[in-house]
């Protein structure tokens, strides 16, 4: 008995290009990015004595892969324009639909191919662009950019369900924190307010949220009576870290998308308003990598037929659907940070429009 593949010849014909030409137009793309990149910033690197080994190990390394997965949904579209402009050129498309192959049939490997990127780039996205972008916002912090933000004023947060923490001044560099107070609340009466000069952060501790508290006073409530104990030094653990601190541009793509769900949990647990660019950042992945979907039904529907004029006119409106893709994604991104928009919203609101494009497209390409 024989059994047949699920996968076609023609399927794997498809496949190969569509993969090929998708990894060919990313190394190209980011071997130009790097030149232009290398000679934008070559003086930067040099007045900062920035070692060639953390330039290309900690920087361009981890610059790559964040560009390519940027810009993937571009280089999907453009991929799936040029390589199926060229079949249509041939007549290959004509042949194979001429052969009784359906045009529903005939986008199977195309979303086969998609899937294979949106699994990628949703992985890379979640988990290991994430580590890299560590260290290289580390090295642009120290050899491309200005020192980042290191201290903060007046800051105020609940770290724990009733308990309400502010710090005067806090430096980040050495993780100190001048004038703190740590209030507990049963309802809305005051049962404990802790004071201490000054609070330090344990660095060399096993375990998160250990601080050193330094002329320390706390005040105990009990109904009508009130305890009062002092001292020079303790150790305490109060559910607050550094990060919450004191926020540097780009911190959340330093997360992992498990990483990130936990902290937007445990900053609106805390009340926080300041996670709308988080829970953004998190709902972009997802969006971002399933877009390979629809812009992929995009292309083919669009190139698909064969005209005269070769593909230029096809590679004119793939860069153009392209771009149009990626500035929505930042102005709707825009949109959950200023105008108070639901960030999943904001997130999916060019896969929702561009969804519509996909199904119009799709539904006048077999005629």
């Amino acid at each position: 008995m024989k059994f047949s593949s699920p996968i076609k010849k023609l399927d794997w014909y498809i496949i190969k290009k569509f993969i090929g030409t998708y990894l060919y137009s990313i190394i190209l793309i980011m071997a130009v990015s790097i030149v232009f990149d290398a000679n934008e910033n070559l003086d930067k690197f040099t007045s900062n004595n920035a070692p060639l080994k953390a330039i290309i190990f900690d920087y361009y390394a981890n610059f790559v892969p964040y560009l390519a997965n940027l810009f993937s949904a571009l280089f999907v579209f453009i991929s799936v324009i040029f390589f199926t402009s060229k079949m249509a050129s041939n007549s290959e498309i004509i042949a194979i639909l001429a052969s009784g192959v359906s045009f529903k049939r005939f986008m199977r490997p195309y979303m086969i191919s998609a899937a294979l990127i949106t699994a990628l780039t949703f992985y890379l996205g979640s988990e290991v662009i994430p580590k890299g972008t560590v260290k290289r916002l580390a090295f642009e912090n120290q050899y491309k950019k200005k020192k980042r933000q290191q201290t903060a004023d007046n800051v105020m947060l609940q770290v724990d369900r009733g308990v309400i923490a502010y710090i005067n001044f806090y430096d980040d560099a050495n993780k100190t924190g001048q004038g703190f107070s740590l209030d507990q609340f049963d309802g809305k009466r005051l049962v404990s307010h802790l004071t201490a000069r000054s609070i330090t952060y344990d660095t060399i501790s096993d375990s998160h949220f250990k601080w050193r508290l330094y002329d320390w006073r706390i005040r105990d409530m009990h109904g009508m009576k009130e305890k009062i104990t002092s001292g020079r030094e303790i150790d305490s653990t109060i559910m607050m870290e550094p990060m919450d601190l004191v926020y540097s541009k780009g911190q959340q793509e330093t997360f992992t998308s498990p990483e990130l769900r936990d902290y937007i949990d445990k900053q609106i647990s805390r009340g926080s308003g300041n996670v709308v660019i988080y829970e953004v950042e998190y709902h972009k992945r997802i969006a971002s990598s399933f877009a390979a979907f629809i812009l992929t039904t995009i292309g083919v529907s669009l190139s698909s037929r064969k005209r005269k004029g070769g593909m230029g006119l096809y590679l004119g409106i793939g860069l153009a659907l392209s771009f149009s893709y990626i500035l929505l994604q930042t102005v709707s991104s825009t949109f959950a940070i200023q105008a108070d928009t639901p960030p999943i919203l904001a997130a999916w609101i060019p896969n929702i429009l561009f969804a519509v494009i996909a199904y119009f497209c799709y539904r006048q390409a077999p005629n």
